[in-house]
């Protein structure tokens, strides 16, 4: 696996990163636990998730994906040893039940 620092964090990424926007809706959450465990095993190091994920957003699912993150991160240890890039939305009236209106 080839790393790269990002930016100048001193921190080294992967240059492959595990895209887990189905994590929650096409992939159970032993499925995704089993996928970050290849991908670790191979590897890689940084996890891409965000808060809308999994897509297509949906009340139902919505934080499914970093929920199983953090069950597989808890499950597993070693937190220090992956680097998660997460986004949050912003308010929105299509998306009030992530980021309700006050």
């Amino acid at each position: 696996m080839q790393y790269s620092e990002l930016g100048n964090s001193g921190l080294k990424v992967s240059r492959l990163c595990l895209g887990t926007m189905t994590f929650g809706e096409q992939n159970s959450e032993a499925e995704a636990h089993a996928q970050l465990d290849y991908a670790i095993g191979q590897g890689v190091n940084f996890i891409d998730a965000a808060e809308m994920y999994p897509v297509p957003p949906r009340p139902q699912t919505q934080g499914l994906t970093e929920a199983y993150i953090g069950s597989w991160l808890k499950a597993r240890g070693g937190r220090d040893k992956v680097i998660v890039a997460t986004k949050v939305a912003g308010r929105s009236t299509e998306l009030a039940y992530a980021r309700p209106f006050a």
